[in-house]
């Protein structure tokens, strides 16, 4: 009898426990933006990040919000710059976008190292559907790009 209680309560333990992980979120920058060294405009100015680039938040205040940008640098960006908008970046030397999620699909166009992607599907089984600026659209590996 005490056993299975004894499983419940082990399994209603992991749950909680899961409930406090959460997936990573990733924003793109609205417009170019200053990022500070701190959560206010008197801060130091470190360096403007260009629009559409994406960040990963890692905290999130009323007015402003911790980031990491694709180079891995901590910095603060004022909230009103962020959109919810998902691009990647290139981080390959050379990304080939194919027709279908298939390494043996043809190519429907290269992208260089920092390009920004917009991203237009949800990634699996190692690819992402993606479109460029001048819409191109096809498929890059994840491995390719940053922002996922």
């Amino acid at each position: 009898m005490r056993a299975p209680l004894i499983r419940a309560g082990l399994s209603l333990a992991l749950a909680s426990l899961c409930g406090l992980a959460q997936a990573i979120e990733y924003r793109s920058v609205a417009e170019p933006a200053i990022l500070y060294d701190t959560p206010s405009d008197k801060g130091n100015k470190l360096y403007i990040i260009g629009a559409g680039t994406p960040v990963e938040v890692v905290v999130s205040l009323d007015k402003w919000v911790k980031v990491r940008d694709p180079g891995g640098a901590l910095t603060w960006i004022e909230r009103k710059s962020l959109a919810d908008k998902r691009t990647l970046i290139v981080t390959a030397a050379r990304a080939a976008v194919r027709q279908q999620p298939a390494a043996d699909a043809a190519v429907v166009f290269e992208a260089a190292k920092d390009v920004i992607l917009e991203s237009t599907g949800t990634p699996a089984d190692g690819w992402v559907k993606v479109r460029h600026a001048d819409g191109a659209s096809g498929f890059a590996r994840v491995t390719e790009v940053w922002g996922l």
